[in-house]
């Protein structure tokens, strides 16, 4: 089992934004410090909602200076906001940059608020992200003599005569991570001998206290078909190695009681940080292209925290991941900067670092 750590920590003011930068990039050291094989970061825009987020591609590329040996991830490209032919460019040269160990997960986006910045329509996210993907593999698999690629994808145009530069690193373009909700994102992952990200909820839900049942039943249709799929032994053992469950807030101390404790000051400040971006994106959602269809639940609630929260001493969240690592989950994401990222945020943040690199990580990274 491996761990990475996931950068989704907030801004509050203007203020704030450039110390969470340089604050970031000395968490992501500590994780590298502690065991942890991967950094990933979010893909999200406005409102100081994660600004690292703005351009995660600008400091993955940093940080793969100063972190060689680790790999990258984005949980996840918001592919209807990226043009493909800068989404392919810049995947492309970060692949060379990681030496080939980049993981892109992609999905549809989030918030009417975001889409608007871009000239997109919400309820065009999901169609908008298949065009884009099938562009960009075409323009992936573009020779320089071979017929133009068009791009006709609503807001995105134009006409590619030559090749995309510079090549993949290796002899495909860099792995891509589909959400393997639906079956034909679980598909796409399978038949490219990619990884998948494994939700723990079921829409229109999106919270519970049963989330192993999910996770077990999307894991075992993922896998299924990624074994189907007819590839080598050592395709299909990498996909299942970096296959992903993810927990926004992670959270380890001493003792579960103070685990406990402390979880409930980060999603205090967590939810206070939400509800003041929700009436910055109810502003977005003033007709029918841009009303979201779900709401994030309370982090509060037993059915947010049950889905969402990883928490306890090293020993009560070793016992937490073993039935996964059981089920075959091959990394598990830790969000350990969820919410504004204060002062004391940071030290608990980088409390759960260093005690899931001395007890959690050693005991869960041979299963």
């Amino acid at each position: 089992m491996r761990f990475s750590v996931f950068l989704n920590a907030r801004s509050m003011s203007p203020a704030e934004d450039g110390r969470l930068i340089t604050d970031l990039v000395d968490h992501a050291t500590l994780a590298a410090q502690s065991g942890f094989e991967a950094v990933f970061m979010p893909d999200h825009h406005f409102n100081g909602y994660m600004p690292v987020a703005s351009d995660s591609f600008i400091l993955a590329g940093y940080l793969a200076a100063r972190l060689p040996d680790m790999h990258f991830g984005f949980s996840v490209v918001s592919v209807p906001l990226h043009h493909p032919v800068r989404f392919t460019e810049r995947v492309n040269v970060l692949d060379h940059l990681t030496k080939g160990k980049l993981l892109v997960g992609v999905g549809s986006g989030t918030t009417p608020e975001e889409m608007i910045g871009f000239n997109v329509d919400y309820r065009d996210a999901s169609p908008l992200a298949e065009k884009n993907l099938e562009i960009a593999e075409q323009l992936w698999a573009k020779r320089m003599d071979d017929p133009a690629v068009l791009i006709d994808n609503g807001p995105y145009q134009g006409r590619v005569l030559q090749r995309i530069t510079p090549t993949p690193y290796g002899q495909n373009h860099a792995r891509l991570m589909p959400v393997a909700m639906k079956e034909a994102s679980a598909r796409r992952a399978a038949v490219n001998g990619w990884p998948a990200f494994i939700p723990a909820f079921t829409p229109p839900k999106i919270g519970g206290t049963e989330p192993f049942v999910h996770v077990k039943k999307y894991f075992d249709i993922y896998k299924g078909m990624l074994l189907d799929a007819g590839h080598s032994d050592a395709v299909v053992k990498d996909a299942l190695s970096w296959t992903t469950h993810t927990y926004q807030a992670v959270h380890v101390a001493e003792s579960d009681e103070q685990a406990r404790e402390e979880l409930e000051v980060i999603l205090k400040s967590y939810q206070a940080a939400v509800e003041r971006e929700a009436e910055f994106n109810a502003r977005a959602e003033s007709n029918e292209a841009n009303t979201k269809t779900d709401r994030t639940p309370n982090a509060l609630t037993d059915d947010w925290i049950g889905t969402w929260c990883l928490y306890g001493s090293p020993e009560t969240v070793i016992e937490h991941l073993k039935p996964y690592a059981e089920l075959g989950i091959g990394n598990v994401l830790c969000g350990t900067t969820t919410g504004p990222l204060t002062e004391e945020r940071l030290r608990l943040g980088d409390q759960t670092l260093r005690l899931m690199g001395e007890k959690v990580i050693p005991a869960l990274k041979g299963l």
